[in-house]
C-alpha cells in the first residue's frame, strides 16, 4: 500500500478542503449544463459557508453510526472525498441498502486512482456495516462519474429523478451488490 496516496476517515481540519474539492468537481461536471449565475453562486463564499456547515454536521454529528465521510489523499493533501450511509430513497430499505451520496475527486487529480481508492474504501465500509446493495445517483447523460461507476460494475436500476439547480439535470440511479 502506498503511503503517499490513501483513503482515511475525514477530520474536522479537512472540511475546508472537502468544500473546495466539491465546488471544483461540481463546476467541472455540471458547468457546461448550468447557467453562469448558478455557477457563480456555487463558487460564492455564502455557498462555501453553507457547505462547510453541512460537512461539519455530517462529520461531527452524523445521523447514524453508519454514515461516513472519507477522504482520498495525495502526499497528505486531500484531493477527493466520498460520503455514504443508509439509502434515503423511499423504495429502499435503509437496513440493507446504502447510498454513496457524493464521490468527487478534484479535477486536477482525476485519473490518478483516487476515485477507485475512494469507491473501494466506501464499499469496504458498507460491507462492514452490513449493507447488501449500494446506490449512486449520476447524471443521465454521458459523464466521467457515470462512466467510472459503470466500468466498476455499477448498473442503472431503472430509478430516475431530476435535479434543478437552475437548469434541469436528469439523473439515473446506479446500483451494485456489495454483499451476498
Amino acid at each position: 500500500m502506498s503511503t503517499e496516496r490513501f483513503v482515511r476517515p475525514a477530520r474536522e481540519a479537512d472540511i475546508g478542503t472537502v468544500v473546495e474539492v466539491q465546488v471544483a468537481a461540481w463546476r467541472s461536471m455540471y458547468g457546461p449544463l448550468l447557467p453562469e449565475r448558478v455557477l457563480a453562486e456555487i463558487g460564492s463564499e455564502e455557498a462555501a459557508a453553507r457547505f462547510r456547515e453541512q460537512w461539519h454536521g455530517a462529520l461531527t454529528a452524523p445521523p447514524t453510526s453508519r454514515h461516513r465521510l472519507l477522504v482520498a489523499t495525495d502526499h497528505r493533501a486531500v484531493v477527493g472525498f466520498a460520503a455514504l450511509g443508509p439509502a434515503e430513497d423511499p423504495d429502499c430499505w435503509p437496513g440493507t441498502d446504502a447510498e454513496v451520496y457524493a464521490l468527487h475527486v478534484h479535477p486536477d487529480h482525476v485519473r490518478e486512482g483516487h476515485g477507485s481508492r475512494l469507491l473501494n474504501a466506501a464499499v469496504d465500509h458498507l460491507v462492514d456495516d452490513g449493507f447488501h446493495t449500494a446506490l449512486l445517483w449520476v447524471l443521465e447523460s454521458a459523464n466521467p462519474l457515470r462512466s467510472f461507476a459503470e466500468a466498476a460494475g455499477w448498473r442503472p436500476d431503472g430509478a430516475t429523478r431530476e435535479l434543478d439547480p437552475g437548469a434541469p439535470l436528469p439523473m439515473v440511479r446506479l446500483h451494485a451488490a456489495v454483499s451476498g
